[in-house]
């Protein structure tokens, strides 16, 4: 047995078929929940596995799951992996254009897509040739356009396919493909390993507790305890960080909870239900509405249950962190951080806050380096956050990019993270930005994240994104777009200069505020700061 995310997971299913794995929980009672022990999900995912693989989909071809959360994402996640095929993320936000552009870019050979996506899929498939088989999930809108190549439906593909095994022999090497969207220029496919993935991002690594030393060890684990823990991934599982949180549930042998779509007072009744012991949410963006519903019309909501809540993708403020501690004091708030090239890193330190920035306890494998050398920085000294040994094989059919970002030093291969931060003699890292969000302003470089903590402090303020706009004299200039509370009063930009620089050094002080109604964040929550570098210089949007 290697480690094959396949043949881990089937070591957990024989080792407790009966115990509940996955529970769809939107709506109990109308139908919509769906509850599968670990039995049933395997078998749910040979099915489909059989259905693919009949279809001429084997080994190394990339399927793509454009799909909402729902069973369905996960069984087809699986069913990929047990056949060798590679699981690709799609983006069920992306229109036409952009779709056609992934499928192409990824070399799709199939599908598996929700309905209601039905146009969408048929609009970008004539320039995805390559993709040549379809599953869909449900029942298309009234007068959708079919795609060229007809869909089959997943019911009649579980149908006629076998729920038992009868698989090959599996790798470390198979591959899994996570699509991030970045900063700058399309998405990028990060390929992983296995096994490289497995010890990074899916828990064997042990961001807590003890390394992961064979394969056979998490069924072993999973024999000795572990049942009653419920983890409840609450963003979208199109994005990399909620499928690998709920592999690691999985893994550890966790029953896992999801919602189609995030709704804060139907997860805090989900919470209340089903007895969650740990959510995962990415910022502000999802923790903040569940604060105003724990203290508006759910307060009381029974969350005794619940011993951790952790964002990955975006950082929780201090503010906000606050806020939740205040309503449920027991609650352990996580800061992770990581990324689809890197999967975990570290984990935030108490004192992190606008006073001192993101500080970082970090793994052993992460390090600060000068992205010109590749040597590790000194005590103070700005450069990039690196990991070295189980990191992904670059971006898939991008060789440029793969240069730029993965490189080998000192025996070890290494991927270097677009995070700039520097580390003290505690070996404490501070994350100061994304490098390609920094406003250079008169020579002084400022990062959009701690003036958006400083923003987010004031309590008229809900959320707030930072960017850098043109300036004759300095070049750049810091611009706020602000979103207030529905209840605050107005604001003038005095106001908001005068808050922050109780904060703030003179030079960090936003010079430009735009108000909007809201801020445009991904599903997930992270920021989109393409939109508010756009509103910020005055440039219509949509």
């Amino acid at each position: 047995m290697e480690y094959n995310l396949a043949d881990l997971f089937e070591s957990i299913v024989d080792t407790v078929p009966d115990r509940e794995a996955l529970v769809y929980a939107d709506h109990p009672g109308t139908g919509a929940e769906r509850r599968l022990t670990y039995a049933e999900l395997d078998r749910a995912a040979n099915r489909l596995a059989h259905h693919l693989a009949a279809h001429g989909i084997g080994p190394g071809r990339h399927v793509g799951l454009h799909l909402y959360n729902g069973i369905e994402y996960l069984q087809a996640a699986y069913a990929c992996l047990k056949i060798r095929a590679v699981p690709v993320n799609v983006n069920y936000r992306y229109v036409e254009e952009e779709l056609a552009y992934l499928y192409r870019d990824a070399d799709l050979a199939a599908l598996v897509f929700d309905a209601e996506f039905t146009a969408r899929v048929a609009a970008a498939l004539p320039r995805a040739p390559g993709l040549r088989h379809l599953v869909r999930v449900g029942t298309p809108p009234a007068g959708a356009p079919e795609p060229r190549v007809a869909p089959v439906a997943l019911a009649n593909a579980e149908a006629a396919a076998s729920p038992a095994r009868g698989f090959g022999p599996r790798s470390a090497d198979d591959r899994i493909i996570i699509y991030t969207g970045g900063t700058t220029g399309p998405p990028k496919g990060v390929m992983w390993r296995h096994e490289d993935i497995f010890f990074s991002g899916m828990g064997g690594g042990a961001p807590t507790g003890e390394p992961v030393k064979r394969p056979q060890e998490l069924a072993e684990r999973v024999a000795a305890g572990g049942d009653g823990l419920v983890f409840f991934p609450t963003p979208p599982l199109m994005h990399g960080t909620s499928t690998l949180t709920a592999f690691i549930a999985f893994h550890f042998g966790q029953k896992v909870v999801i919602h189609r779509k995030y709704v804060p007072e139907e997860v805090l009744r989900t919470i209340e239900r089903e007895r969650v012991t740990s959510v995962s949410l990415v910022g502000d963006a999802m923790l903040r509405p569940l604060v105003d519903a724990l203290g508006g019309p759910l307060k009381g909501t029974d969350c005794s249950s619940l011993f951790s809540v952790s964002s990955s993708g975006a950082i929780l403020s201090e503010t906000v962190r606050a806020q939740f501690s205040a309503l449920v004091p027991h609650v352990m708030l996580l800061n992770n951080f990581g990324s689809s090239e890197s999967g975990f890193n570290g984990t935030a330190t108490e004192d992190s806050g606008p006073d001192k920035g993101f500080r970082l306890r970090v793994n052993s494998r992460t390090a600060v380096v000068n992205p010109a050398t590749y040597e590790p920085v000194p005590v103070g000294e700005v450069g990039r956050i690196a990991l070295r040994g189980h990191v992904p094989l670059g971006y898939y059919n991008d060789p440029a990019k793969t240069a730029e970002t993965f490189f080998e030093a000192r025996g070890d291969r290494w991927v270097l993270l677009g995070d700039m931060a520097t580390v003290d003699d505690g070996g404490i890292v501070t994350v100061l930005g994304r490098g390609s969000q920094c406003i250079n302003s008169g020579g002084e470089k400022i990062y959009p994240e701690e003036i958006e903590q400083a923003l987010k402090a004031h309590p008229d303020i809900y959320d707030a994104l930072v960017a850098g706009v043109p300036d004759e004299r300095w070049g750049q200039r810091v611009a706020a777009v602000v979103q207030l509370r529905p209840d605050a009063s107005e604001l003038a930009l005095s106001d908001i200069q005068r808050h922050c620089r109780t904060r703030l050094a003179g030079y960090k002080i936003p010079r430009v505020v735009v108000f909007t109604d809201h801020i445009r964040r991904s599903p997930s929550g992270k920021a989109d700061y393409r939109w508010a570098k756009a509103v910020a210089a005055g440039e219509r949007t949509v």
